[in-house]
Parts: C-alpha cells; structure tokens; sequence
C-alpha cells in the first residue's frame, strides 16, 4: 500500500508503508496522510515504535556455518 508523505522540504511524494515508520525515526518525513487526514509528526499524536527502548535476548542470532563446513558436516551421513 502507499502512503502520501510530505518531507521536510515540502516536497510530495508516495512511500510504501513498510517504510512509513523507520522515516518517521530518521526524522525524513514531516507529515503523513491517514483517512481522516494529514498528520503532522511533530505535533499530532503516533505511535512511537519502541525497538530501541528496551533489553531482550537476541533470538535470531546464530552461529553462521560456512559452505566448507558444511560440506565436512554431512560427509558422514
């Protein structure tokens, strides 16, 4: 889906949605439009994503296995 968004520039343009909340962080955007309206980042009321806010255990990080290894570990089946 695309979003309309105004950057700070005052420059229109059309963003994917996925993008919509990494811009708001980086500050790269100055307002958004919803169905009811334009929002204004700076004034008007979001949700702030919390990535960063708090302290978890990494569940995705692995040990990276390379090709070479690889092929050492499946010899003996």
């Amino acid at each position: 889906m695309l979003i309309s968004v105004i950057y700070p520039n005052g420059r229109h343009d059309m963003i994917k949605d996925f993008m919509l909340g990494r811009m708001i962080e980086l500050g790269e955007i100055k307002q958004f439009k919803r169905k009811d309206g334009w929002v204004n980042i700076e004034t008007d009321k979001i949700r702030k994503r919390n990535s960063r806010n708090y302290e978890t255990i990494e569940r995705r990080e692995h040990e990276v296995v390379m090709p070479s290894e690889l092929t050492e570990i499946f010899a003996n089946f």
